[in-house]
């Protein structure tokens, strides 16, 4: 067993083992401030998270949630946003996102938000998701929903901060490493904002394709989902690839402008962070190369 006051190293560059290992880690993961990080997780365990179980469950097991996904997201993705400032403060938003094969990205997103502007994002989730086993609990925690439109526009007249990706399983599934929208003809979401007066915020996470990869584009995945709207396709990942999440600038309200145009217009903007931030196709060994490379260029 070490000692934690013993240290390593020679003469004047030597440091206790603790931070030795510490530094160790963060040339091997690829993250810097490890030692700062721990120091704050520490920080929240010991106080944040006490105080706010003692004052409500709820927002404390939304804490404890949101620690242990910025964490894991830190670590094993050097996860980053870019934009979090086009986040309002307070007042409504509607996020609208790109669909990866598990929207991994998008809980790290929720777990951003809550720490750092102590804000609860909603989402909009399948209705399948709500039957799974000991997941259900979690949506609680973060307050998802699946629907109908009318709720969604309830939830934005009261303040909060809405997310929705408009591809939905359809997209997780049988979008591919090309990044290729599946929106269909979806416009409720459009109608939502109209409805609620507020603007759309787009959001596109880099290499959330190389993360996960799902096999629901081949014909016989497909026609199952289609048949039975459930998601049967098989998915392999779980890669630490870097994750980078952008959010483009907000469209704002328009009393003129229809749903059709509205949800054209997102999807434009989508498409925009998808050309402007992404490889195209997405490649799983240069994303690993992008988390693991100090150096690598941020798009």
């Amino acid at each position: 067993m070490i000692d934690e006051n013993q240290t390593c190293g020679i003469g004047q560059d030597s440091m206790p083992y603790m931070t030795c290992l510490i530094h160790i880690f963060e040339d091997w993961f690829g993250v810097e401030q490890l030692e700062d990080y721990l120091n704050f997780a520490n920080y929240l365990l010991k106080n944040v998270l006490r105080e706010a179980y003692s004052h409500n469950l709820w927002d404390g097991a939304r804490k404890t949630v949101a620690t242990l996904w910025d964490g894991h997201a830190a670590v094993w993705h050097g996860y980053e946003v870019h934009g979090m400032e086009k986040i309002p403060e307070e007042g409504p938003a509607l996020i609208i996102f790109y669909h990866g094969a598990i929207p991994i990205d998008f809980y790290y997103f929720m777990a951003k938000i809550f720490i750092h502007k102590g804000r609860t994002c909603r989402v909009v989730a399948d209705h399948f998701v709500f039957k799974i086993p000991g997941f259900s609990l979690l949506l609680d925690v973060f307050c998802a929903l699946h629907g109908p439109r009318e709720k969604c526009v309830e939830i934005l007249r009261s303040g909060h901060l809405l997310a929705i990706s408009p591809g939905g399983v359809r997209e997780a599934l049988i979008s591919d490493e090309t990044y290729n929208i599946i929106w269909g003809n979806r416009k409720g979401f459009a109608q939502v904002a109209i409805d609620a007066k507020v603007p759309i915020i787009p959001m596109f996470t880099q290499n959330i394709r190389e993360g996960f990869r799902s096999l629901g584009g081949t014909r016989l995945f497909r026609w199952l989902y289609e048949k039975f709207r459930y998601p049967f396709a098989p998915m392999y990942g779980g890669f630490p690839v870097k994750l980078r999440t952008y959010l483009g600038d907000p469209i704002p309200y328009d009393p003129e402008i229809t749903a059709e145009e509205l949800a054209e217009k997102t999807k434009n903007a989508v498409q925009a962070l998808i050309d402007k931030h992404q490889r195209i196709p997405g490649n799983i060994m240069s994303a690993l190369l992008e988390r693991f490379h100090k150096n690598q260029k941020i798009n």
